[in-house]
């Protein structure tokens, strides 16, 4: 070939491994490669794809293009740190399906193309039409526990007119807007009116199109509590916080009791973690008590509960962090978290914790005029829940709590990491949000 020739050849083999090494960064440096196996993954497989592209000599001729995997697994590092998707599984779970997650709050497999539209053709034995329908096929005949309700087909380069019209007539495809996430109301005063768009470190997801396929019936039905059970001598709806729960606690409540169609389901261990004393200025009374009495007190909990104190004295603000996680949300409880919350603050709970306890569980049944704020709802755990092994992990009465959120389609706000990590063991993407443990202190 000619110098032309050779350093165009060049220019395109060096350009590939220099995306490859900056996808390798970007994945290296992401705060969620540990909460993510998915990305350790993609980690391994982006580290392969380096090392081949090192090992490459440019090509003697153009007709042979450079052969790399790169641009799918760039597409698939972009899909995963999507906002709309969550609890991503690991990569290629089941034949044909690039990974299994919540998608938008709904369980989803996920199938990327990073290829030429070109090459695409809407046949009766075209390559993308046996794929989809081999993987609709086993996403219905799939156990409840791993079952998806939809598909999400996911084109980083785009796609023709005629494979977007083909998907819909045979398989009822919703074409979705992946640049939903990013596009929100300007808070600038000044700019009252304006959308502000803001797009991850890439831009690339503008080329992406999407399309969505129902698995179930009803996959996009938005469920809300239609009733709850008003317990006696509830407060009213226009009732204050009282005197003495103002501080971090009525911050939150005020956070808490907001129109939304967005539900989020509490465990027991956030309802403690809200009324905990360490959550609410009891930190300081706790060390200033002798060691020997605090000893005494939490007795074979007493690191347990000393980490939390020494936690807490440091940057980190549970209260901020339960704060954003039901701002503007509608927040339920099941009956079995109501009845364990109630025995363990009544055997555990300070005078303080107690009382803030009455307070969050009279909020829980307020009525409005126009939407239940937050509401206590029957034990309902969706059958995919049920369908789990129980396990010492996976106990019966987490598989309630969970699955009841699960079942409202909400996430479940939980400090029990490791029934989190049994449930993506599974395979099962289960939605939750993190929060440090807190315990109940006495006061």
């Amino acid at each position: 070939m000619d110098a032309s020739q050779a350093c165009a050849a060049v220019s395109e083999l060096e350009l590939a491994r220099a995306r490859c090494g900056a996808l390798r960064s970007r994945l290296a440096a992401s705060p969620d490669l540990r909460g993510k196996p998915a990305l350790g993954s993609l980690l391994r497989l982006v580290d392969a794809e380096l090392r081949f592209l090192s090992s490459l000599r440019p090509a003697p001729s153009l007709a042979t293009p450079l052969s790399s995997n790169l641009p799918h697994l760039a597409a698939l590092h972009l899909l995963l740190t999507h906002p709309a998707v969550r609890s991503p599984s690991r990569l290629s779970p089941f034949p044909g399906v690039d990974f299994a997650c919540a998608f938008r709050g709904r369980p989803a497999w996920a199938l990327v193309s990073a290829s030429n539209p070109a090459r695409f053709a809407w046949t009766p034995r075209g390559a993308l039409r046996a794929r989809v329908t081999a993987v609709l096929k086993a996403a219905r005949g799939a156990p409840p526990a791993t079952r998806p309700e939809k598909l999400l087909l996911a084109f980083s380069r785009g796609v023709g007119a005629d494979i977007a019209l083909g998907l819909a007539e045979e398989f009822r495809t919703v074409e979705t807007d992946l640049l939903a996430e990013f596009v929100g109301v300007s808070e600038d005063e000044d700019e009252e009116g304006w959308v502000a768009v803001s797009f991850n470190t890439s831009e690339e997801m503008r080329s992406f199109r999407a399309f969505e396929i129902d698995v179930v019936e009803g996959a996009g039905e938005v469920l809300l509590p239609q009733e709850a059970v008003v317990a006696e001598g509830s407060a009213s709806a226009d009732e204050d916080v009282p005197l003495g729960l103002e501080g971090a606690f009525g911050a939150f409540v005020g956070k808490m009791w907001r129109e939304s169609r967005e539900l989020v389901n509490l465990d027991t261990t956030a309802l403690v973690a809200i009324v905990s004393g360490i959550s609410n200025g009891g930190v300081g009374k706790l060390m200033a008590a002798p060691e020997e009495v605090t000893r005494a007190r939490f007795k074979c909990n007493y690191k347990f509960v000393m980490d939390q104190v020494v936690w807490k004295c440091s940057l980190y603000s549970i209260g901020a962090m339960l704060g954003k996680a039901v701002e503007r949300k509608q927040c339920i409880i099941c009956e079995t978290v109501n009845s364990e919350f109630k025995e363990i603050v009544s055997m555990c709970g300070g005078p303080e914790e107690k009382n803030r306890a009455r307070h969050l569980l009279k909020q829980l049944t307020i009525l409005t005029n126009t939407f239940w704020a937050c509401s206590i709802v029957p034990d309902s755990p969706s059958a995919r829940m049920m369908d789990l092994p129980t396990t010492r992990k996976l106990a019966m009465k987490n598989k309630v709590v969970f699955g009841t959120g699960d079942h409202w389609r909400s996430p479940t706000l939980t400090a029990n990491m490791g029934l989190v990590r049994a449930v993506a063991q599974s395979g099962m993407p289960l939605v939750t949000i993190e929060h440090r443990p807190r315990a109940l202190i006495g006061l």
